[in-house]
């Protein structure tokens, strides 16, 4: 690597929190360096499967905009999203399917307007501290080991790799046991009958989720399966199914008749330990063919349905999350805190997948509201030129089951790159005017507009 790295802003991982992070920094003047372990951003919404994206509204309110909403707009335009609809699996008030390539293209658009040095297929190794600050980076890449230099650092690795290495406490999974979210490796297939999967769900209310919108699925744009409770129980009596799962589910994706299943469950194992995670993808992709055949032998539309993809890589709910100057809790989400140094507001209701493997718990908030996030949980007290985003950011393990989906995690990205353009200069993430945080998120769009109840 010829010369010094050197930059106003260096941004850890390009999943969905580090690529908003990354344009928001561009946009603001700080001259920005993305690195991604991958060749291609979007994290979890392309390197695992995952999809599609819920939720950017609380009711008829849109409350995620901003960097995020243009993200959709852009994919509408250039056609890889058909956007917001009615959320077809009756799980919360919207959803937004995409087509994943796409995604790759339109987000990469996206960071090089905005000015935006990009590394791909580059991996964060370590870091340097002088005093109470992160010097450097140390990144690796097939040429060999090399070092940046920033004045603000932002963790989006989604495991707080960097926030670890420099010192920040952390908390892995449950805090009475440090059990995380089990793990889940998505599929998808394509060439399903999508008419006779509607009817199907139609003729079988009473063994889906009664939420599901029964007489509006052939309106709603996109469509999915949510339940089939006695199927499944059916295949495990006739000893066809050991998946640890209940019922069905499964979304349509941008492109007719192509549907992700999200199926699989690998209970107790690390993200951030190689041999757990190696043999979490192992059983995963054997769930997956398990899946994949009861649902052509027992479900209507997928009789012929092929299998497009695995994976590539396992998706990960949860492992470790900074000890942050606050730590939001369920008590602040279900109670609408509305915080003086709220960057962010979201309304997903709180879906924890149980460390142990049994059903989905699930509570909701108050019909229609939300909740804020303040700009104290993304940073620490040990490190003054850091900031966190993502899911790692400092949360409970129940209040992380509404932080951790994607367009949450993409409106903290875009507070986290506003805040490091605002901090550049003396490189103290502490003591930025929120004021003027929060002045600048939403004259770029951001909702932060209170809920009043």
């Amino acid at each position: 690597m010829n010369g010094k790295l050197v930059y106003d802003v260096i941004i850890i991982g390009g999943g969905p929190a580090g690529a908003m992070a990354a344009i928001a920094a561009g946009r603001n003047g700080a001259r920005t360096l993305l690195v991604e372990q991958y060749g291609y951003l979007g994290g979890m919404l392309t390197a695992g499967g995952v999809g599609p994206q819920m939720t950017y509204h609380a009711g008829d309110v849109q409350i995620v905009d901003g960097i995020p909403g243009e993200l959709i707009r852009r994919m509408q335009q250039e056609g890889f999203s058909p956007g917001h609809m009615e959320d077809f699996a009756g799980y919360t008030y919207t959803v937004t399917p995409f087509d994943a390539e796409g995604l790759k293209l339109v987000l990469e658009k996206m960071v090089l307007e905005a000015e935006v040095d990009l590394l791909y297929h580059t991996v964060y190794t370590g870091c340097e501290l002088n005093g109470g600050s992160i010097s450097k980076v140390k990144l690796y890449a097939k040429n060999g080991f090399f070092d940046a230099s920033a004045s603000v650092y932002i963790d989006a690795s989604a495991d707080a790799d960097l926030a670890v290495h420099a010192g920040v406490s952390t908390v892995f999974g449950r805090e009475s046991d440090n059990l995380a979210q089990p793990m889940t490796m998505n599929m998808k297939v394509y060439g399903v009958d999508r008419e006779r999967l509607i009817k199907f769900v139609q003729d079988h209310r009473a063994d889906m989720l009664p939420t599901i919108p029964f007489d509006r699925l052939e309106i709603i744009p996109r469509t999915g399966l949510q339940g089939g409770y006695s199927v499944i129980q059916k295949a495990k009596d006739e000893g066809r199914f050991h998946v640890d799962r209940a019922h069905f589910l499964c979304f349509e994706t941008n492109n007719p008749g192509e549907f992700i299943i999200n199926m699989s469950r690998i209970i107790k194992r690390s993200a951030v330990d190689a041999v757990d995670l190696t043999a979490a993808e192992i059983e995963g992709r054997k769930q997956c063919f398990e899946i994949l055949a009861v649902l052509r032998h027992d479900v209507p539309g997928f009789e012929n349905c092929k299998l497009l993809s695995i994976g590539p890589n396992i998706g990960v709910r949860e492992s470790r999350k900074i000890n942050g100057l606050y730590k939001l809790t369920t008590d602040d989400l279900l109670s609408n805190t509305m915080f003086s140094d709220a960057v962010a507001m979201a309304g997903y209701p709180i879906d924890i997948h149980p460390v142990d493997g049994k059903e989905v718990s699930y509570r909701e908030l108050k019909k229609g509201s939300w909740y804020s996030f303040p700009y104290r949980s993304m940073i620490t007290a040990e490190i003054k030129n850091l900031i966190v985003s993502g899911r790692c950011v400092s949360v409970t393990h129940e209040a992380l089951g509404t932080i951790r989906v994607t367009p949450m995690v993409m409106a903290l990205g875009q507070a986290a790159g506003t805040a490091a353009a605002l901090a550049r200069n003396d490189g103290d993430v502490k003591n930025i005017n929120i004021k003027t945080l929060r002045e600048t998120l939403i004259k770029d769009g951001a909702f932060l507009t209170p809920w009043k109840g």
